[in-house]
């Protein structure tokens, strides 16, 4: 199942470098909620350890986790990290998007 979601490298080396910072475990949970501007909002937050029912991913000893709910709307999709002239992010490529925002943290389905 793991294979559903994946980390790229670069979101791999800034989670390990925001855990190492806040003395966490490099576990970074997506999850999906309702709001945005397209209906549903991605949230990233560090984890202390993952749940039983989550699909866990890893990438470089980094670990991705999503609980059920969410993972039924973001499977298939990769969490990159991106850093341009308009700031820093956690980004999601999702084949399940059919609508998206500009600010690239909203989505429909």
């Amino acid at each position: 199942m793991a294979e559903m979601l994946t980390l790229t490298d670069a979101a791999a080396k800034r989670v390990a470098a925001i855990a190492e910072k806040q003395a966490k475990p490099a576990i970074l949970r997506l999850s999906v909620e309702g709001g945005g501007c397209s209906g549903f909002q991605y949230k990233f937050d560090l984890a202390e350890a993952a749940e039983s029912d989550d699909m866990v991913s890893e990438t470089d000893g980094v670990r991705l986790v999503v609980d059920p709910v969410s993972l039924d709307l973001v499977a298939g999709s990769k969490v990159d990290f991106v850093e341009s002239l308009g700031g820093a992010a956690f980004r999601v490529e999702n084949p399940n998007a059919a609508a998206g925002c500009g600010c690239g943290s909203s989505f429909g389905i």
